[in-house]
């Protein structure tokens, strides 16, 4: 029988024709309905991404790697929390303290869930007054923080305590009487002038590294930096500061005061 011959008796008989080169088609149920050929491979179970493991709440007294990650990055930022040693102590918590400040967190001293995400995606420091010199020290006295700023850029931002406000009494000058007055920081624009190294005895009490920009107001290292303000006028900082802060900020630099709302 020819070619054609065997086509029409296949096609007639309701056969299925299969030509070289072509894929089977799929096989007919009784109702005429399409059945899908079996699958010889096996099913792909989609694989979920990897969950992130929650970072952990901190406190002061701390210790381990999720610590020594919290400093990296605040001193990334140029927080100063001190060294990169994985114990949660005063340096690294007025650090914290100083960055909660900026990014208009409660400040406690906790790094728990909205500081971590804020560490991810942190706030600049908002300058405090019109004049933006590109090589300044910004003082917010009502959240009581400093920012140095070198060619316009933030290079350290730290935790301070500026005057309490309480009255107090003090001879200025041995035998003299004593002079009264309120512990005030005042707010101005004013320029850093004298300086000293290492420890200074006014009669005030001690001073560490002072520069001093107003008269008798310096900023200076202090063994004790509370949360509030604490201090008879001048500008206290934590002394890991104090150690860098002359290095950063030279003389005759503006520095700006004020109480931003």
């Amino acid at each position: 029988m020819g070619t054609r011959a065997r086509i029409g008796a296949i096609m007639a008989a309701g056969g299925v024709l299969v030509l070289p080169g072509c894929s089977q088609p799929a096989a007919t149920t009784a109702a005429g309905e399409d059945r899908p050929p079996t699958s010889t491979r096996p099913s792909v179970t989609a694989t979920p991404s990897p969950t992130r493991t929650p970072r952990p709440k901190l406190k002061p007294g701390a210790k381990g790697e999720d610590v020594k990650a919290l400093q990296r990055r605040l001193k990334e930022l140029g927080y100063a929390p001190g060294p990169v040693d994985g114990r949660y102590g005063m340096t690294t918590q007025m650090a914290v303290w100083a960055f909660q400040k900026v990014n208009r967190i409660k400040v406690s001293g906790t790094v728990g869930r909205e500081m971590w995400q804020a560490l991810d995606r942190p706030a600049a420091p908002r300058p405090v007054a019109k004049k933006r010199e590109p090589d300044r020290v910004d003082v917010d006295l009502r959240r009581q923080y400093l920012v140095v700023y070198k060619g316009g850029r933030p290079v350290l931002i730290s935790h301070i305590s500026s005057g309490s406000g309480e009255l107090f009494c003090s001879r200025d000058v041995p035998g003299a009487a004593p002079r009264c007055r309120y512990a005030v920081t005042s707010t101005g624009d004013f320029r850093t002038g004298r300086r000293a190294s290492g420890w200074e005895t006014s009669p005030l009490g001690r001073l560490y590294n002072p520069i001093y920009f107003n008269g008798g107001i310096a900023f200076h290292g202090a063994l004790s930096v509370p949360r509030y303000p604490a201090s008879h006028g001048c500008v206290r900082l934590p002394m890991n500061v104090a150690e860098v802060f002359p290095r950063l900020v030279g003389t005759g630099v503006p520095v700006h005061l004020r109480r931003p709302g």
